[in-house]
C-alpha cells in the first residue's frame, strides 16, 4: 500500500528521545513509560499491538446557495443518503429569468445589427464597384483628351469615398460580430446563475442537518444542508510518543465497534500528529488526560464503505489497535471479520 516505505513521521523523534530517557534512568522511567503503556492499551500477549478508544467520524460538507435570496423549496430530509448532483432545494428565481430574458434580447439586437450591417456593406460593395469603372472609364478619356481632368478627378473622389464606405461597412460587422460574443457571454452567466439558484449535493452523501426552511430569506454562500461524506470514515485514536514515533502512513490498523463487538473492522493510518496534545476529556480518565499523546488518524477503506453505506452511523464509540510492527501477524482475535 502507498504509504508503507515512507519516513516515519515526526513523532518518531520525540518517541526516540523518550526511549533514550528510559536507557538514561532505567529503573524510573521504564516503570513509568510502562505504567503510561499500559493505561494506552499496550496488549499483553502481543506486544506490538497498542489500542485506544475513539469513535467513527466523517467529513462533513456544506451544500450552500451561491446568491442571497428566498428559498422556495427544501426537497430533503436529515438522514436522506444522496448521489452526487441531486437537488437537494431551489431558491427564487423570477429575477434571474427577467435577467435571461434581457440577455436573449440583447442577443438577438446584436445579430439584427450585424444582418444590418451586411446589407449595408453589400451596397457599399455595389457603389463601390459602379465608382471603379466610372474611373477606369475617367482615366481611358482623360488619357486619349477627349474628357477633362474635372471628370477624372471627380471619379476619383468617388472612388475614393466608395472604398471608404465599404471598409465602414466591414467595421460595422466587425462590431456586429463582438457586440454578439458580448451578448452571448452575458446570457452564458446569466444561465449559469440561474443553475446555481439550483441547490444540488456536492457528493454522495447523507443529510445531516437541514438548516434552513422554505420561505426563508438567506445570504449568499448560507450552508442549506450539511451533508456527511460516506467515502472518508474514520476513528481517531489517541497514542504516546513511543508508540506513535513507530507507527508509518499506510500502515494496517483495526476497529472493533461497540454495536458490533464480534466484527472486526479493517484500516489504514491516514495521519499522525505531528504536534503532542492533552488527550481529549472524551478519551478516557482524568489520569490518562495527563500525559500528552499524538492523535492517529485510522481510515476505513473507502471500498468497504460503499459496500456498507447505508449502515455507517458517525459518532459510534469503538477501539482502534494499531501495530508497532508492520510485518508481524495479527492476533486470531484482530483478523478481519465482516460480514457478506
Amino acid at each position: 500500500m502507498p504509504g508503507v516505505m515512507r519516513t516515519r513521521p515526526v513523532a518518531a523523534l520525540l518517541g526516540a528521545l523518550a526511549l533514550v530517557t528510559m536507557g538514561a534512568m532505567p529503573g524510573l522511567a521504564e516503570g513509568r513509560f510502562e505504567a503510561l503503556l499500559e493505561k494506552f492499551g499496550k496488549a499483553s500477549a502481543a506486544e506490538d499491538i497498542y489500542h485506544s478508544n475513539g469513535r467513527l467520524e466523517a467529513q462533513t460538507v456544506d451544500a450552500a446557495t451561491k446568491y442571497a435570496g428566498r428559498l422556495t423549496s427544501v426537497t430533503v430530509r436529515e438522514g436522506d443518503l444522496l448521489t452526487a448532483g441531486e437537488v437537494i432545494a431551489q431558491m427564487e428565481t423570477s429575477d434571474a429569468m427577467a435577467k435571461l430574458n434581457g440577455a436573449k434580447a440583447a442577443v438577438l439586437r446584436s445579430r439584427a445589427a450585424k444582418a444590418l450591417s451586411e446589407a449595408t456593406l453589400m451596397q457599399a460593395q455595389s457603389t463601390f464597384d459602379v465608382a471603379r469603372i466610372t474611373y477606369e472609364r475617367a482615366v481611358k478619356l482623360h488619357e486619349s483628351g477627349t474628357t477633362a481632368q474635372s471628370v477624372l478627378d471627380d471619379a476619383t473622389n468617388t472612388l475614393n469615398s466608395a472604398k471608404a464606405s465599404v471598409a465602414m461597412a466591414r467595421a460595422q460587422i466587425s462590431d456586429a460580430e463582438a457586440l454578439i460574443a458580448v451578448s452571448e457571454a452575458e446570457e452564458q452567466q446569466v444561465q449559469l446563475m440561474l443553475d446555481d439558484l439550483t441547490i444540488r449535493a456536492p457528493l454522495r452523501g447523507r443529510a445531516l442537518y437541514r438548516l434552513h426552511e422554505p420561505g426563508e430569506v438567506i445570504a449568499a454562500g448560507a450552508p442549506v444542508v450539511t451533508m456527511l461524506d460516506l467515502t472518508d470514515v474514520y476513528m481517531n485514536i489517541y497514542l504516546p510518543a513511543v508508540v506513535a514515533g513507530r507507527l508509518a502512513l499506510g500502515d494496517e490498523a483495526r476497529l472493533i465497534l461497540d454495536p458490533i463487538p464480534d466484527q472486526v473492522v479493517p484500516a489504514r493510518i491516514t495521519f499522525i500528529s505531528p504536534d503532542a496534545q492533552f488527550t481529549p476529556k472524551n478519551v478516557e480518565t482524568a489520569e490518562q488526560r495527563e500525559e500528552l499523546v499524538f492523535r492517529v488518524r485510522l481510515t476505513v477503506p473507502r471500498a468497504l464503505l460503499e459496500r456498507f453505506e447505508d449502515r455507517i452511523k458517525t459518532g459510534v464509540r469503538g477501539i482502534g489497535f494499531v501495530r508497532t510492527n508492520p510485518v508481524a501477524d495479527w492476533p486470531a482475535h484482530l483478523q478481519v471479520r465482516i460480514p457478506d
